[in-house]
């Protein structure tokens, strides 16, 4: 029998940290770590407090949303995370929050703007907004087709997971990811200070424009570009 002591410890450490740092409340919210080699992840259990989870409670699913060793049923969104993982092979983890300022965007069905410098140290165009399902999407398997409707937009975009690791779901809230559970939780955070300053710099000035060209490339470049001079060294 396969010991998944490791991938459950993953994944319930970066759902503590969502709680951490504010952006889950009660039981809303999950986060996902997946171990490729076994083609399977773990996953917050539906409707159980943060306070009461632990390691053990974290659900082993495969791609096909089935579970695999858990006595707890996993998070109702655990069919988006099965998509995501199943088409996009490069992540390693997936954060779904209803944090207030990244949800308020979505609810807006509107992409958060690139206003100013902080977000592009993170992203060179705007959060995108995916649109909302149609109805028989809804109706027939709304878990599944929220994590398609995602896969079909970047398609439809030419978008580069590796690239852009956030989104928010129109109506409905944001869902990050990242070569691991870490840095999906890491992106989440981020997404929600980015939202939270766009929302503001709107309030204060509706008119407001969006950041220049030249400081999105230079603020993006230093940080991620192949001459990239943010940060330290790495020791060879």
């Amino acid at each position: 029998m396969i010991d998944y002591r490791g991938l459950r410890e993953e994944a319930f450490d970066a759902n503590m940290k969502l709680f951490e740092l504010q952006l889950v409340l009660f039981t809303f919210g999950n986060a996902s770590a997946v171990d490729r080699h076994n083609g399977v992840f773990a996953i917050k259990p539906s409707g159980v407090l943060y306070k009461d989870l632990s390691p053990e409670k974290m659900v082993i699913v495969d791609y096909n949303g089935e579970t695999v060793s858990g006595d707890l049923r996993p998070s109702s969104d655990t069919n988006t995370h099965a998509v995501l993982y199943k088409h996009w092979t490069s992540i390693g983890g997936i954060v779904h929050t209803h944090s207030t300022y990244a949800t308020a965007w979505a609810q807006s069905q509107k992409d958060i703007p690139i206003m100013g410098t902080t977000h592009a140290d993170y992203l060179a165009i705007d959060v995108p907004c995916v649109p909302i399902m149609e109805d028989a999407m809804i109706e027939e398997n709304y878990e599944h087709e929220t994590g398609v409707q995602i896969i079909n937009y970047f398609i439809s975009k030419s978008y580069v997971p590796t690239e852009i690791e956030m989104v928010t779901m129109s109506n409905h809230a944001p869902f990050t990811w990242g070569d691991n559970v870490a840095k999906a939780v890491h992106n989440s955070a981020l997404l929600e200070q980015i939202a939270k300053i766009a929302w503001l710099t709107k309030s204060i000035n509706p008119q407001a424009p969006k950041l220049k060209q030249s400081l999105i490339n230079k603020h993006f470049q230093r940080k991620h570009g192949r001459d990239a001079y943010y940060g330290q060294k790495k020791d060879k």
